[in-house]
């Protein structure tokens, strides 16, 4: 099974991907943590770049997460699938979308045939999708903050609505959850909608 977690910075998602990946090893399942951008060697320096580089025009930026995209699932997400274990990825192809089709303002169906190109429509089983009101999101953060992250509330808010439209179009694959709730309650609905799809 493949299964992504998606939302705005600092809604918790890297904790819920990491909460199931101990989870369900300790189920005995053989389990990919992996994360987006990077995951490879070509995607850590596309994710160096992008976030901590210097100005990235804006479909340079969504070409450049398109190429550690197809690296990624040429390189460790098809190949996990294909000895069935199962994929936890930390951001995919919804990422892009919200922040680079609607955020930037590029084109959500743009940027979502560029992407299902790039991956050759590979899409995730389940996709856990952590809401987070975008005001509520700066005490979250890092205190080192990348690109994005210092793209302030309104870049978010933009981000966010790019989520919710994704979240109504793919209702089968998209579970929405309340980022705001503790993370071991978060946990334990993500792992009782991975048992019911499974």
């Amino acid at each position: 099974m493949f299964v992504s977690f998606e939302g705005i910075d600092g809604c918790g998602k890297t904790t819920q991907a990491e909460l199931l990946r101990a989870r369900l090893e300790d189920d005995g399942v053989d389990v990919v943590l992996t994360r987006e951008p990077g995951g490879t060697e070509l995607g850590e320096q596309v994710r160096e770049l992008v976030l901590h580089g210097g100005h990235v025009a804006p479909w340079a930026e969504a070409l450049l997460y398109a190429a550690s995209r197809a690296q990624h699932v040429e390189e460790v997400i098809r190949p996990a699938l294909e000895r069935d274990a199962h994929v936890v990825c930390d951001r995919y192809v919804d990422s892009s979308v919200a922040y680079q089709g609607v955020a930037r303002g590029l084109g959500l169906e743009r940027v979502l045939d560029l992407n299902l190109t790039a991956v050759g429509g590979l899409m995730p089983d389940l996709t856990f999708l952590l809401q987070l009101d975008p005001a509520d999101v700066a005490p979250r953060l890092r205190r080192d903050h990348d690109r994005l992250e210092q793209e302030g509330e309104a870049f978010r808010a933009l981000a966010a609505a790019g989520y919710r439209d994704l979240a109504e179009r793919f209702p089968a694959r998209i579970v929405v959850l309340d980022g705001t709730r503790p993370a071991a309650e978060i946990a334990e609905d993500v792992y009782g909608a991975l048992r019911v799809g499974t």
